[in-house]
């Protein structure tokens, strides 16, 4: 399905995400050129050797070194590497960030993006939307802090955003081994 609607026009009940392959009709594997663009290793070709050392961020750790190594191996086994920024706007400017992020998807600049709808917003009793830009790959941090600039040059996103790895929100079997990386408002990177 491909809409032209804004995400505060979308009042449906259940329909609580507007993702970019909603409005381009693209879904993230036809987005192949990202990779050689960006120089970002693909999951599938992300091995143990790729993990970055915890050392001087520790201090800034969601949570102990060894959890987050460990999260960071369940990354690597389950080709589950991908992230989002998440900045929150209010309905008034929503729609316009939203516009401007698809079309930085649409030009390769990000990889992917959904946006809460009104339907979505009220549903989770958020005063704003959120609206999430993804990485294919966290442990690539130029990649991820290349697009944490551009939200703030581009669309003056200067307050202080989170970036959560995809992986910290398996849940099920998984959940025990990531501890407390699988609460809600854990995150990887600040910026």
């Amino acid at each position: 399905m491909v809409t032209d609607r804004s995400p505060t026009a979308i009042d449906e009940a259940g329909w609580h995400w507007l993702r970019v392959k909603h409005v381009t009709g693209f879904p993230r594997q036809t987005r192949d050129g990202y990779f050689p663009e960006h120089g970002v290793t693909r999951p599938a070709e992300t091995t143990e050797a790729d993990l970055p050392g915890i050392g001087a961020e520790e201090e800034s750790l969601p949570a102990d070194a060894e959890t987050v190594a460990d999260a960071d191996r369940l990354a690597i086994e389950t080709t589950y590497l991908s992230g989002k920024w998440l900045v929150e706007r209010s309905a008034a400017a929503v729609d316009d960030l939203w516009e401007a992020v698809v079309d930085d998807v649409a030009a390769e600049r990000f990889w992917d993006a959904k946006v809460t709808t009104r339907a979505g917003r009220e549903a989770f009793d958020e005063a704003e939307h959120a609206v999430l830009v993804f990485t294919p790959n966290y442990l690539d941090r130029e990649d991820v802090d290349r697009v944490r600039r551009r939200l703030r040059e581009a669309y003056g996103v200067t307050e202080e955003i989170r970036y959560r790895p995809d992986v910290y929100t398996l849940d099920g079997v998984h959940e025990e081994r990531l501890g407390e990386l699988a609460d809600s408002e854990s995150e990887r990177f600040r910026g």
